[in-house]
């Protein structure tokens, strides 16, 4: 049986990602987490509690996306972080996506308290930089799904899976409430390039909100 080691490559470039993602302040501590496809049917995603400055290819676990199950771990007693469910649920609903990043940030947050409390969206600023997330109109309207933040993370993972098997969303993006922002991308640098173009944009939509 091959080791989740094997797949080295992948889990060295999500180890470096997570590092720098450290140093910007968008992973602080072990808040986080970022995944990756590995073989069929299954993905890769940092284990739960591991500092993301400090990360290595070791904290790592690989789930099962048909059953959400753990394949395989390193670590004997490594744990799949709490939101492991809804990367599932992106691996689910897009056959597509090899990879999904998850940050805290403070734009982010700042972008998301100008929304109102029953928003399910985010309006964007009408600007050059959503081309890195795949919109290319002229002055386009864009928004980011917005989430609710909710104890049971499994619950958030079930209404993304709800809402967007209703509706497919523009952007490969989503938002929590007071959390941060998810994107997803066809390979880890796909993924990495649209996460740094989105927080851009919501540091762009945070300064406005404050100016106003």
């Amino acid at each position: 049986m091959a080791s989740l080691l094997d797949d080295l490559p992948t889990l060295t470039a999500l180890v470096e990602i997570a590092r720098d993602f450290h140093r910007r302040g968008w992973m602080a501590g072990t808040a986080g987490n970022l995944s990756a496809r590995t073989t069929t049917g299954r993905f890769c995603i940092t284990a739960s509690g591991k500092p993301k400055g400090r990360l290595d290819e070791g904290d790592f676990v690989e789930i099962d996306i048909a059953t959400g199950a753990v394949a395989q771990r390193h670590e004997p007693r490594a744990q799949p972080s709490a939101e492991a469910a809804i990367h599932r649920a992106l691996y689910r609903l897009f056959p597509r996506a090899r990879a999904c990043l998850h940050v805290h940030t403070v734009d982010a947050t700042l972008a998301a308290l100008a929304a109102p409390p029953d928003a399910v969206e985010l309006p964007l600023p009408s600007m050059e930089m959503v081309k890195g997330l795949g919109i290319w109109e002229q002055d386009p309207k864009v928004a980011l799904a917005l989430f609710d933040n909710l104890a049971d993370v499994a619950a958030i993972a079930d209404e993304v899976e709800a809402r967007f098997t209703a509706h497919t969303p523009r952007m490969p993006a989503l938002m929590i409430r007071h959390h941060g922002v998810t994107v997803w991308g066809d390979g880890i640098q796909q993924a990495y390039d649209r996460l740094e173009c989105l927080e851009f944009v919501l540091g762009v939509a945070a300064r406005a909100s404050a100016a106003t």
